[in-house]
């Protein structure tokens, strides 16, 4: 029996975040790539739908590549590699791009948010962040994925990729597998401890409100008892009306493997909760923190595992992405 193959990606575009960690990357290596036939993949051409510094965007994508290593991912077990050392995702591109329409990348939700704040500016955004959710559903159907692990926030684009899956098989022939979107059980979004109605994101460069993998332990500590919390002295689980609060037990819990709203009921101050959720996001990096400076030391194992998982994934992925060619009627080269 095959098993499910099982694809996602981060954008090195910030440095990764506990609520990367908690929402996804303790996932990728607790569960997916244990019960699946796993892809992940550092996406770097995401990457430059924004104004970057080209020297950022590779040092960022090596360090996001180490992370997820440090973070429990097993090149025995899964595929990691970098998106753009694969030609695969940029080919089927452009064929996705003939098979959309405009309208539809208009809809999306982030492209209509960013492109609005820029026009207040007076300014315009890059057409690859128009496209690039082409390109996301070019990441997923290259590789006959099944399952898409992502967060609410993602949700859309993978409901393009199955349009565009099934629009492309209903032209052209049954070519692509069409995925489904595969939402975290727990863990899901971690908010941001300044700005807790806010997701915690790697984009946000700077900000006590962000807890980084690579923060030092006093650090974290710090933002931590910085949080902002609620007006009333009970602690108690309520993400509506006490969105601070909230996020704080759903970090312990997700910590300690506990549910928030029993711990809510432990606490009789906000200073003892936000001691203990402090202690245990420390324990919690500790030794990822302790993995990441060991792969640092060995820069050539990382290299060595990146330029493996190209070579696999390129195999994987280049008889679709060939046959997608030949479907919608190119001459074979």
């Amino acid at each position: 029996m095959e098993r499910t193959r099982v694809f996602s990606g981060v954008k090195p575009t910030g440095h990764l975040t506990l609520g990367n960690y908690l929402g996804a990357m303790r996932r990728w290596a607790e569960v997916d790539q244990h019960r699946s036939e796993a892809l992940f993949c550092v996406v770097d051409l995401h990457a430059l739908t924004v104004d970057h510094d080209p020297a950022r965007v590779r040092r960022l994508s090596r360090q996001a590549a180490t992370l997820l290593l440090a973070a429990g991912l097993d090149p025995e077990l899964c595929t990691l590699f970098v998106q753009s050392h694969v030609d695969e995702h940029a080919r089927l591109s452009y064929l996705l791009e003939c098979v959309a329409t405009d309208g539809e990348m208009r809809r999306m939700i982030q492209y209509k948010e960013k492109a609005a704040r820029e026009q207040r500016r007076g300014g315009s955004v890059r057409l690859s962040l128009l496209t690039y959710p082409v390109l996301m559903a070019a990441d997923i159907l290259a590789y006959g994925t099944d399952e898409v692990p992502v967060g609410d926030d993602q949700t859309q684009h993978v409901e393009l990729t199955r349009d565009l899956a099934v629009r492309f098989n209903q032209r052209y022939g049954h070519t692509f597998v069409v995925p489904k979107a595969t939402p975290p059980k727990v863990g899901a979004r971690v908010m941001n401890l300044q700005d807790p109605v806010s997701k915690m994101g790697k984009s946000d460069d700077s900000g006590p409100g962000i807890v980084y993998l690579l923060d030092e332990p006093e650090v974290v500590e710090k933002k931590v008892m910085r949080a902002v919390t609620d007006s009333g002295r009970d602690v108690v689980y309520n993400p509506q009306e006490r969105p601070g609060l909230a996020n704080l037990l759903e970090i312990l819990a997700a910590c300690q493997g506990g549910n928030p709203e029993a711990l809510g009921g432990v606490y009789e101050s906000y200073g003892a909760l936000k001691k203990d959720t402090a202690e245990a996001v420390v324990e919690l990096l500790r030794p990822v923190q302790a993995r990441h400076r060991e792969l640092c030391a060995d820069p050539a194992y990382v290299e060595g595992v990146l330029r493996r998982g190209a070579e696999k994934a390129r195999e994987m992925a280049r008889p679709r992405v060939d046959a997608a060619y030949r479907a919608i009627g190119l001459l074979p080269a």
